[in-house]
This record gives C-alpha cells, structure tokens and sequence, in this order.
C-alpha cells in the first residue's frame, strides 16, 4: 500500500474528530460502456450531504460485480468504506477510493472551499516547441494536440501493443524513460491501480507534475507533499443532473467543470478544518 494513501485516510480521521460525518446515500453506476466511447468509465458515490465521489470501475470485474449489487452500500459509514481502500481487493478499492473523493469534497463543501476552474486540457503544462514532455496513460485526445504545439512526448503505457516511436511520439514500457522530462502529466487511475509512489520516483527532474483525472478529488496534501504541482480533476456543481446523466451514459460536462487545483492557491488540510 502506497503511503499516500495512508495519508490521506489520517486527514479523514482529522475531519472525523472535528465534525460527523455523512454516511452514503447511493452508489451511482454507468451503464456497461460501448466500445471506443469514452463515457461509462467512472462511478459516482453519493453522501448525505449531496458530496460525491468518483472512481473509476473498469478494473477486472468491478463495475458487473457492483450492478449486481455485491457490496451494499446504502447507508454505510463513509470513512469506514474508505478505509476499505488499505489492503482490500480491486472491488474494495474502488469502493474506498470514491469515499475517500467524496469525504474530500464534502469537507471542501463545509469549508466553503471551491476548487478553480482549468485554463486548458494540458494540466497546466503549456506545452512549448522543444518540450519533452512525459505522459503516463495514453491520453490519447491529448496527443495530436500536445505535438502539434511543437513538442515531443514521452508516453508510458503498460501495453506492450501499443509500444511505438516516430521521432515525435515516443511510446514505452519503460518508466525510467521519465527522468529526462520536465513536464509531466499523469493519469489520476495510478491512484486506483497503487503505481502513484513507484512512478513518481521516476519523475524527480520535473518541474511541473499534473496528475489529472476525474476521480482525482483526494485530500491534496499527501499529493503535493510528494512533487504533484497541479491536481486536475472534476468538479460537480449540479449532483443531481451530473448523477443522471452518468446513470444513462450521456456527457456530463454541463454540470461541472473541469477542476485545476496549484500547491499555491490550496490552504491546506488544517486550515480548512479550521474553518467548521
């Protein structure tokens, strides 16, 4: 288990001995995803206090086992599904991953904290004619755009199919490739999948480090702490429209935003505690 998320389930037990906790109202699920759409990847968990967490379900056999309704959650204790996250299997971890999301927002939410807004898709990194920039996950919208910028790419994938180098795009299974990057941009599933330490070890020359995603909605702390610079994720601003248009499979996009949050403009845990 990965220390950050230890971490972060130390800033919960904080939030838990300030304030109680909301319990989980629902579990909201897309349906099973078409091939090649983009939709259909993430489920949203609901408290009581309307706050949500996201978490992506297509690991193994997490979103049919939770259609099903394997595990129940209607009304369990929150943190304690979050702590499910530590040592659980793919199915826990999904499960504890959005309740930590969401138990982050709802703190946000008492504490009158309200994520920005991003200026772009490129997590903040401006990419500029002669950047090598490194990318974990095939973002693969991003990548025409980011080359067409003038900049090279480093992309790391797991998928030995998809290896490939044409001079500008440079696809490998070799994380090591990273250190050469100034710029990188990570998908927030290394949160999921516990790869986030070990990639990150390769990613101490950079200068800027978006880890972006939407199910990137956890205490930022432990994030930042260990070289993140700029957390992209998503922000719901209308729970009941984006919750319903992720149970019918449609875009969800007009009842949020895409979120951008810099070390710089973030108070803190502790600070925003302060603020119940």
């Amino acid at each position: 288990m990965t220390g950050w998320a230890l971490e972060a389930l130390a800033l919960l037990e904080q939030y838990a001995q300030r304030a109680p906790l909301p319990r989980v109202r629902r579990l909201h699920l897309p349906p099973t995803p078409e091939p090649d759409r983009q939709r259909g990847e993430f489920c949203a968990l609901e408290l009581d206090d309307g706050a949500l967490g996201l978490s992506y379900v297509l690991l193994g056999d997490t979103l049919p086992v939770l259609a099903r309704g394997g595990v129940p959650v209607e009304g369990v204790d929150a943190l304690a599904l979050a702590r499910g996250f530590v040592g659980g299997d793919t199915l826990r971890r999904t499960l504890g991953f959005a309740a930590i999301n969401a138990l982050t927002r709802s703190l946000f939410d008492r504490a009158g904290f309200v994520v920005p807004k991003g200026a772009d898709s490129f997590g903040g990194l401006d990419p500029q004619p002669g950047d090598v920039i490194g990318m974990v996950g095939y973002f693969a919208p991003l990548i025409g755009r980011i080359v067409e910028r003038g900049a090279k790419l480093v992309v790391i994938e797991l998928r030995e199919d998809l290896v490939r180098d044409d001079g500008t795009v440079r696809v490998t299974t070799d994380a090591r490739e990273l250190a050469g990057c100034r710029k990188v941009m990570a998908t927030g599933t290394m949160l999921l999948n516990d790869s986030l330490d070990a990639m990150l070890a390769h990613c101490r020359g950079a200068a800027h480090l978006a880890l972006v995603g939407p199910s990137v909605g956890t205490p930022p702390d432990p994030l930042f702490a260990r070289g993140v610079t700029l957390l992209g994720g998503t922000w719901v601003s209308d729970g009941a429209g984006f919750t319903d248009a992720l149970v019918r499979g449609e875009p969800t996009g007009a009842f949020g935003w895409k979120s951008a949050l810099a070390a710089a403009d973030y108070p803190g845990w502790a600070a925003l505690l302060a603020r119940l």
